[in-house]
This record gives C-alpha cells, structure tokens and sequence, in this order.
C-alpha cells in the first residue's frame, strides 16, 4: 500500500539513495552493511518511483560523516535537493547522512523548504511536519551522540593504558622495542653515535642551528627511518635539516620518558583537524625513566629551556635568544632600567667597525611612544668586560683544562662515528658484492641491475674513507702535544685571551651567559650598569658619558698653544712634522698633516708665520728692492753675499728678508772702478757713491 506521505509531486521528482560507511575496512570487512544500503533502491521502487529514475550516490564510502566538507557526495545530494530535483532522500539510518548536527540541520531545513521526504530503515518522514521534523531532529542528535560515546570508549581505553606506561607509540628512530614489547636503544651503534652526538654538540653550542651547521660542516649524515612504503622500517642516512634536530631534542622519549598529551586535535574551519602543541606542564601523563635513554630527564627539562629562550627571539617580544654574530658583548641580557622592558640592538660604523647601541623601544614599538633611552655599547661593554675579566682570572687554569677535556672527547666521538659509518657503507658493499656473486650468469638482466648496486656502494664507501682520511689529520694536528701545551699556557693569561681578535665573538657572549643573568642601564648625567651575576650576586658600575662629537673633534687648548708658540720659529709643514714625531694624532687617529695644521691657525685666528715675520720688520724681495733702488736680482745676490739674511716661511723656500741692525748696506759699482757691496756702520759718515 502506497504511504500516503507520497504525493504525486514527489514521484515527478528523483529519488537519490546515500550510501555510507566511515572507513574502507568497514567497506571491505562489512559487506551486509553495504548489501543493507544498496536494498533501499527496492523501497523506493515499491513507493512508485521508475528504476532510472533513482540515484545512488556511494562516492563517499570509506569517508566519515563526521564533517560534510570532504564529502563530494553529500555537498551532490544538498545541491539536488537545494534544486527540487529531489522527491525523497533514502539513507539506511540518520547516521549515514551525518554525524554532525549542523550539517543534518542544514539538510532538515532544505528539504522543508523543498518538501523533499526523507526515508530510513524505520520510515518515511516529511520535514515539513511537526512530529517528524521533532523525530529526525531527535535522531541527529542521537547520531552524533552516538559518534561521540564510540570516540570516549576508544579515547578512555587508550587514556587508560597511557596511564599505566603500557600504550604502544611508533619509536623515533634510535629507539625500537624488543620483542617482549620494551623499549630500547637502537642496537645500530653508528645510529646511537649520532644521537649522542646530536645531544652532546647542542649542549656545547646552545643552539639548533648551530648544531645542524656542525653536522654539515663535518660531513655527518643523521639517520631516519622510514615509516611506510616498500622500504619500511628501514634506516637512510642524510644530511640533517633543522626542523629534524628540533624534532629530536623536544621529544622526550630520548630521555626515556613515557609521554601523553603532547598535542592535541582542533578542527579547521575548511576541515581537517589542526595538531596544536601543548605547554609541558599540562601534559597529561609524564613517567620518567620508563626505558632507556639517551639523556636523563633533568638534562632534557633543560634543553627546552635552552630551546625556549633562544626562541624568544623569534616571538614578538624578541627577548632574549641564541647569541648572534654581531660585536654587541651584552646582546640579549640588557634590561632597560627606566621601564624595565628588554633593550634590543643596533648597530652602526664608527672609523669602518660596527659600534653597539643598546635601545629601548618597546614603547615606541608597542604603545606609539618614545624611545626610552640608548646607551652606547662601547662604554658598557668594555666595563662589563672587565669586570668578566676579574671574575674569570682565577679559574682560567680550570677551564682550560677542562676546555681541552671537551676538545679530545668531543674529536674522539666525532672519529668514533665516522669510523662507524666506514663499517657501515663497507658492510653494504659486501653484502651487494654476495648478492651478485650468487645470481643466475645467464640471468643478465638481474645481474646488471646487482652488478650497478655493487659499483655504487663501493663508490660511496670509497667517498667516506677518502672523506675520513682528508679530516683525521686535520683534527690529529688540532691536539697534537704542542697544541696542549698551548692552551696549558694560554690559561694563565685569560685577559689576553679575552680581548683576542681571533676569539669568536659568540663565545665571548656564551661565556657572559654563563656568569651574568642580566643587565640594568640607566643614563643620566652618568651611566649607571648594574649586572646580576648568575649565582644572585650583584656589582654596580657608574661610567662617563661619552662626549659628543663636537667636543671630541675640539682641539684642546694645550694643541692649540704649542701650535701658536710653534709658529714664532717654524712653518705649518714643520709643525705637523714635529707632532707626528711626537706621537700625536688627530681625534680621527690619523696623524697630522699641512692642511690639519692651516686648519687650527684659521679656526682659532692664529697669525701665520709670514704674518709674524713681517710683524718683526722684515721686508719682502720686492719691499727690499724698493727701499735700496736695485733689482730683484741683486736682492738674491746680496742674501748669497750674507748681507741680508733669508728667513724661511714654508718649505718651499719662500721667506722674508732680515736687514743687519745698526748697519747699512753700501750699494756696490760695477763701473770703471768696480767695487763689491759692503757693510757699514749705520754712524759713519759715508762719502761713497750709492751709501745710504
């Protein structure tokens, strides 16, 4: 009997049957369910609806219903009934549609709209309806109830066994599990020397990156292990990236420690499900020491300080991070002693060297105020260096025993491993060698392919042992026993070795870390730095300001009186001669030179030499040919005769003339008597022709 639900206006229209299932197991593994689905084509036929005119849309099996987004089918079967070409929609149960209440409302409200009936195992509905709509309702959000208590169970057993230390998580590579399920180290001893090498360089260089650049530039490959495909479970050995030395040190499996929580699921809007990393104290379940390890827990807890910090640097508050290659010695350790945020750097060029400044501008960055204050770094950081100085001089002999302890242990696991990886590619050479020396002659085609596997084994392992034997002898002469007894030297001279150029600028700055926790600047008339040592301890410094430029480029008023006293006997030439001999330099730190000389006398409106000469009455070449009415010629010949002296102005043997005092000159004749020039008492009374 027809239902009379049925009008003749949905029978014009399709009949579109969904069908569902959540995974392809349940496809594969529950045939009656799909047998179930595919059934509903008979109820509609039976209702009135011809063959071809009833869709099946099963483009979704093996997809869950948990979203519509990633269903094709579903998003086909809302525009049908969006477009009144749906009559009715058939599904085994409310379940197969949806598992989401929004998107069975969503389908609820079209249909109504539409008047599209709805049918499942049990019957027929009209959304249009009161009760019906009330039932389908109360059905979807069954459903979703339903999908939530089969994720609790699942969750709550997992939750469970993670509790007891007993939940089975895929190992990272170093680690694997016995077959009695424990887990342990990775028996590959070249795979656990690398992991411990990993560890023991991140915890000398304080730095992911830096640890991956050693690797690099030593030629260490870092093993991975592949999770699927033909190849699974096998380890390939590569260069190392960053984002995998990061993955490393934060997982806590390598410090034999069983973790739950780490992460947890949140869906995005397009679908799909975000992984968001939880804060380490809130994860869920954390049991130390449940198998063995590479580090201890402790060591591990700080490492992801060490990992936080230096990410600070990448945060918005860029406060402290890994030490960088810039000359700034306090960089990431200066507070601002006004408002207390962190000072950050900058740098600029002073005589062609980059000169810190440290500059507080989180106000002006955050709140659109000023800059609170910027205090030079050449100042600061020499004081800060010295009293680093002082606190180092009496355990210089310590470290650097223990430096050179660090330096032979640290070349001994590098060779130990790269002997390691030799074995290693030594070991896939053979092994490729009895492959092709077991295979079928006359089966060449699989020959050849072992033939060129071998041949590229034995190429890379001869790569690696001509690699190894470029590096030993490099690394040997790096410790040899002269070198040792270098460094046994060198300790008790620490502040030289401190203010060595040839010392890394970040090593500096990593020993600073280890001794100062912070430091305070306020500038004022003075600037006042107050450092907290690591240990809690305090020291304060006050140090001048340094002087503006003006004042620095000031000649001082001693430079500018021995340059006048100078110029009573010598030329501007001559003056910047005897301050280079001297030693003096400009505030440039160039020495001096004419023009630096010319330069004070005119800043300062000192009289030149000429102009002092001429004050004490000498005469010029022209004024003397004048006074005596001969010419420019016998001026020059009576300065040769000695009768008037030359005094010298500059080096370019221009000067003045000096007349004898008390004396006249008695002009010569080159006539028929001739007779030289000569001097004469300025009293006597000359009768000669030409006396003056």
């Amino acid at each position: 009997m027809p239902d009379l639900k049925i009008t003749t206006d949905h029978l014009r229209r399709d009949a579109y049957l969904y069908i569902r299932q959540s995974t392809l197991r349940q496809v594969a593994e529950n045939g009656e369910s799909t047998q179930r689905q595919y059934a509903l084509r008979d109820r509609a036929i039976a209702a009135g609806w011809p063959v071809d005119r009833i869709h099946v849309i099963d483009c979704d099996l093996g997809k869950s219903g948990s979203s519509a987004v990633s269903r094709d089918g579903f998003q086909e079967l809302v525009s049908e009934v969006a477009l009144t070409k749906a009559g009715i929609v058939m599904g085994l149960e409310v379940s197969r549609l949806a598992r989401n209440s929004a998107d069975w409302h969503r389908l609820l409200e079209l249909c109504g709209q539409t008047r599209t009936l709805i049918l499942d195992e049990d019957g027929i509905y009209d959304p249009v309806g009161f009760n019906d709509r009330l039932l389908l309702g109360l059905k979807g959000t069954m459903s979703e109830a339903e999908l939530h208590f089969l994720k609790a169970r699942m969750r709550g057993g997992q939750i469970n066994k993670a509790r007891r230390g007993e939940l089975r998580i895929g190992a990272p590579v170093g680690l694997v599990y016995r077959p009695d399920g424990a887990l342990d180290l990775d028996p590959d001893a070249e795979v656990q020397a690398a992991l411990h090498l990993v560890f023991a360089t991140f915890e000398r260089l304080g730095s992911a990156t830096r640890t991956v650049k050693y690797f690099l530039d030593e030629g260490i490959l870092f093993p991975r292990r592949l999770r699927k495909g033909t190849q699974k479970g096998e380890v390939l050995w590569a260069p190392p990236r960053h984002a995998r030395i990061l993955q490393v040190l934060h997982n806590p499996r390598y410090a034999g420690a069983f973790v739950y929580g780490r992460s947890h699921g949140r869906p995005r809007p397009g679908g799909g499900v975000s992984q968001i990393k939880v804060e380490m104290a809130d994860w869920q379940v954390v049991m130390p020491d449940m198998h063995p390890g590479y580090i201890d827990w402790a060591r591990f807890k700080a490492n992801q300080e060490k990992l936080t910090d230096n990410a600070q640097a990448y945060t918005i508050h860029r406060k402290a991070g890994p030490v960088r290659e810039g000359p700034g010695l306090l960089q990431g350790r200066v507070l601002c002693g006004l408002c207390g945020e962190r000072m950050s750097v900058q740098y600029s060029q002073e005589h062609g060297q980059s000169v810190p400044t440290y500059v507080c501008k989180e106000t002006a960055t955050r709140r659109g105020g000023k800059v609170c204050q910027s205090v030079p770094g050449k100042v600061v950081d020499p004081a800060v260096s010295a009293l680093l100085v002082k606190l180092m001089t009496p355990m210089t002999l310590e470290v650097s025993l223990a430096v050179q302890g660090e330096l032979e242990a640290r070349t001994a696991e590098t060779d130990n491993l790269r002997r390691q990886h030799i074995e290693r590619t030594r070991y896939d050479a053979e092994l490729a060698q009895r492959r092709y020396m077991k295979v079928d002659p006359d089966n060449r085609l699989v020959a050849d392919a072992l033939e060129a596997e071998w041949n590229e084994k034995l190429r890379l392992h001869t790569d690696v042992v001509e690699d190894y034997e470029r590096r030993a002898p490099e690394e040997a002469a790096a410790l040899d026993t002269e070198m040792r007894q270098r460094i046994l030297d060198l300790a008790e001279q620490f502040p030289r070795i401190w203010s060595d150029p040839r010392v890394d600028v970040r090593e500096r700055k990593r020993i600073l870390r280890l001794l100062i926790a912070d430091v305070t600047l306020i500038k004022a008339d003075k600037i006042t730095v107050h450092v907290r040592l690591s240990g809690g301890a305090t020291r304060s410094l006050t140090l001048d300001r340094p002087l503006p430029i003006a004042q620095i480029r000031k000649f001082k008023p001693d430079l500018v009186a021995e340059v006048d006293r100078l110029l009573d006997l010598h030329c501007d030439r001559q003056i910047a001669e005897i301050f280079n001999e001297r030693g003096l330099r400009t505030w440039e730190g160039s020495p001096y030179n004419l023009k630096k000389i010319a330069h004070i006398r005119n800043a300062y409106r000192l009289s030149s030499r000429r102009q002092r000469l001429l004050d004490k009455g000498m005469l010029t070449t022209k004024q003397v040919a004048i006074r005596f009415n001969i010419s420019l010629t016998t001026v020059h010949a009576w300065g040769r005769q000695g009768l008037i002296t030359k005094c010298f102005s500059d080096n370019h043997n221009r000067g003045l003339w000096e007349l004898p005092a008390g004396r006249t000159i008695i002009k010569g004749n080159a006539g028929k008597h001739p007779y030289p020039a000569r001097l004469q008492s300025a009293t006597a009374q000359s009768t000669e022709q030409g006396a003056i």
